[in-house]
Order: C-alpha cells, then sequence, then structure tokens
C-alpha cells in the first residue's frame, strides 16, 4: 500500500540534537526564571505552573519552588509536558527577539519541500511542544517551514515509545497505519511506530544501524516507492 503520510522526529532526525542540548536547553535554563516570574499570574502561564505543582507532588509549592522544580526537570531532561509548554513559551520570545534560529538539516529541508510538491502530508511528532515545534520550523535558518506541514503532535498524544501513541496519532491524522511512515532516530521509538502497524525508517546521521528498521544516513537517500 503506497505510502500517503511521513510522520517525522525532530532531535536528531530533522534537527540536530546538539541545537536542542547546546542552544535551547540552556537558552530556556537561563530565561525561564525571570519568565515565570514575571508571568506567573497571566493565566496560561498560571495553568502549565499549576500542572508542575500535580505533577512533582508538591501542591503547596510557591513560585520560587516550582522554578527550582523545572530547573531540575531540565537538567534531567525529563519529558514533562508543562515544563515543555513553559519551555515554548520563553523560546517563541527568543526567536521573536531574533536570538534564536531553528536548525534543520538541508537534506530534510530539500526532500520535506519535495515531498509535499509531490503530495504527501506531512506531519510532526516530537516530546517537544507543539509551540516548539512550529518555532524551529517557523524561524528555521532556512525561513518559515511551517506551511509544509499538516499537522503537529507532542506528549499530549502519549510517550513516543508507547504503541497506543501512534495509534492515537494514526487516527487523527486518518489514513491507515500502514499509509504513513515514521521517521526517527530511536529504536523504541521505531519499535513503537512498527507495532502500531506504521511503516518505519531510522535515521543514523552519524552512520550505524538501529535495529529492525531501514536506517539511512541523510533525507536525500530516502526512498518512498519502496513500499
Amino acid at each position: 500500500m503506497p505510502i500517503k503520510a511521513i510522520l517525522t522526529d525532530i532531535e536528531g532526525t530533522t534537527s540536530a540534537v546538539s541545537f536542542v542540548f547546546d542552544v535551547l536547553f540552556p537558552y530556556a535554563a537561563k530565561h525561564l526564571p525571570d519568565f515565570v516570574l514575571q508571568h506567573a499570574e497571566t493565566p496560561l502561564v498560571a495553568e502549565q505552573l499549576d500542572a508542575v505543582r500535580a505533577e512533582s507532588g508538591e501542591a503547596e509549592a510557591d513560585t520560587v519552588r516550582v522554578v527550582e522544580i523545572l530547573l531540575e526537570w531540565i537538567a534531567a531532561d525529563r519529558k514533562a509536558t508543562p515544563l515543555k509548554a513553559l519551555q515554548g513559551m520563553v523560546w517563541a520570545e527568543g526567536y521573536r527577539a531574533g536570538q534564536l534560529k531553528g536548525h534543520v538539516y538541508p537534506d530534510a529541508v530539500e526532500a520535506l519541500t519535495r515531498w509535499k510538491q509531490e503530495g504527501y502530508e506531512l506531519y510532526v511528532y516530537s516530546s517537544g511542544s507543539i509551540q516548539a515545534q512550529r518555532l524551529i520550523f517557523g524561524c528555521s535558518e532556512a525561513g518559515d517551514l511551517t506551511p509544509l506541514f499538516s499537522g503537529y503532535f507532542d506528549t499530549t498524544s502519549g510517550p513516543k515509545r508507547e504503541a497506543g501513541s501512534y495509534r492515537k496519532i494514526t487516527q487523527a491524522i486518518g489514513h491507515p497505519a500502514e499509509e504513513i511512515v515514521f521517521l526517527s532516530d530511536i529504536v523504541e521509538e521505531l519499535d513503537a511506530a512498527q507495532q502500531a502497524g506504521m511503516q518505519t525508517i531510522g535515521l543514523a546521521r552519524d552512520g550505524g544501524s538501529l535495529a529492525g528498521h531501514e536506517t539511512l544516513a541523510s533525507f536525500a537517500v530516502i526512498d518512498l516507492n519502496r513500499f
């Protein structure tokens, strides 16, 4: 059955892991405390702070303590939805100020653009918030890439290493799972997508292989016609 939709990860797949860990995370760690303290009463921010209190089990934590928890989560690379939402808000300010530019590999830009022109539907699934995903592609070094995508998915759809998340995304996309190919650099994510019935391609940009999945080093050599 021919592929109709492409679902792609970001970190290590369309974009360098180093951009996230060496640029975005340090930027958030530096700017998040002041952002939270200045905007704690704003409804969107207050909602996320309450979610941090709930997830941490510290229901009575004041704003300063919530900031401490958030910085602990950043240091541990915790995939917490409220953290991702707040990071996205901080990054939005950085992108708007021109202090941040999203990294997307040139081969990914070329392939995604070509696939869109060929009629494939393109979607993103990342542990970063949907807002953060839109910022990386919308304020990328290659310009605004958001018109290429039909939708975005984050941890609100479920953990990336659980098959149920991919079943939920399949339902949202509206194509049978076998007509969707998932691209990632993490074997456990590829396994979960495969268990949900999706086709898979592993990206190993530094070489090597991802067990059980076709593994390639670049978007430039992906052949969607082989499915």
